[in-house]
């Protein structure tokens, strides 16, 4: 299967101000003249760049593609990035009024569901839309976003059928092909993750969470979610001590995600749900944080005497995407 990120921002979308995009192509500029580069070294002059200093992390909030061979895929989330998304699938059968789309929600808050809206399929006679939640209240929430003064658009004005899907927690159901069970996150409003596996392979969709239960005990019932993942996407919207400081904000930080990650044989994480007010910068000093967390954490347990496996890592990218 093969992941898309189209949105990796929290709370609100965060586009980049002019002022900050002249900002950074001045620095570029400038940094390419001292080198005494040629034109033609322009491109690969750009790609050695630090990430904060070229195109940044992404601004959109939360949406993420699951794609699998024949055209089937789930979408989790519906934040802006599921506009762009959407705008994709226009050229594909769920466009055009002649196929399915299947969009899981972990929760209402508006970063991930402003952009259904905005979802183009939505709007063609002939799709049919499956939304799918754990809460009881999924369809009403859904109708109060097609609603005056919210939208201008009636639900019953919608082009394309949209069913409404209930799930029950911690049971394996089958959508488009995969195999996704809904586990408990750490959120103070009710939220959702979900395993999703295909092929012997599985990823892990851990946001919104805070993490604060962290001991296989008291995760319980809900420990399955991460065990031995291929991927896990995890909620790294604060550095350690803004985590501390927003106790029972409903999200965590990577350092968090990364011990949990490393005991129970995550192979690989992405950070996300990136806070709408850091900057690039800022977001690549999380990064730095979290690096020398994992040195020391290395260390103290070399001087113990325990080995602590292999993990890859990074904090996630509007645009990436990951083949399992």
């Amino acid at each position: 299967m093969t992941i898309k990120l189209w949105g990796v921002r929290g709370s609100l979308p965060s586009p980049y101000p002019p002022t900050s995009i002249e900002s950074r192509l001045v620095s570029a500029i400038e940094k390419f003249m001292a080198l005494r580069h040629t034109a033609g070294d322009a491109r690969e002059f750009v790609k050695s760049l630090p990430l904060a200093e070229r195109g940044g992390f992404g601004g959109n909030t939360l949406c993420v593609e699951i794609e699998r061979a024949g055209d089937q895929r789930i979408i989790i989330d519906a934040g802006s990035g599921i506009r762009a998304l959407g705008e994709k699938l226009m050229s594909y059968p769920v466009g055009r009024g002649k196929g399915e789309a299947h969009i899981l929600f972990t929760h209402f808050h508006w970063d991930h569901l402003l952009g259904l809206p905005f979802f183009p399929p939505i709007f063609i006679p002939g799709n049919t839309i499956h939304l799918y939640g754990v809460q009881e209240d999924l369809e009403h929430n859904i109708r109060q976003i097609f609603k005056k003064p919210f939208f201008p658009v009636p639900f019953e004005a919608l082009g394309a059928k949209v069913i409404f899907h209930r799930l029950k927690p911690r049971e394996k159901v089958q959508i488009a092909g995969f195999d996704v069970t809904p586990y408990k996150l750490d959120h103070p409003d009710p939220c959702w993750g979900y395993r999703v596996e295909l092929g012997g392979r599985a990823y892990a969709h851990c946001v919104d969470t805070e993490g604060t239960r962290v001991s296989r005990q008291d995760l319980g019932e809900d420990l399955g979610l991460y065990q031995k993942a291929d991927l896990m996407f995890f909620d790294a919207q604060y550095t350690m001590l803004e985590a501390a400081e927003k106790m029972n904000w409903g999200h965590s930080a990577a350092p968090i995600g990364l011990e949990l990650a490393l005991r129970e044989g995550v192979k690989r994480v992405l950070f996300a749900h990136h806070d709408p007010g850091a900057s690039d910068d800022k977001i690549a000093d999380a990064e730095r944080q979290t690096r020398d967390f994992l040195e020391a954490f290395r260390e103290q347990a070399r001087r113990a005497n325990r080995i602590v496996p292999d993990v890859e890592w990074a904090f996630a990218l509007e645009g990436q995407e990951i083949i399992l």
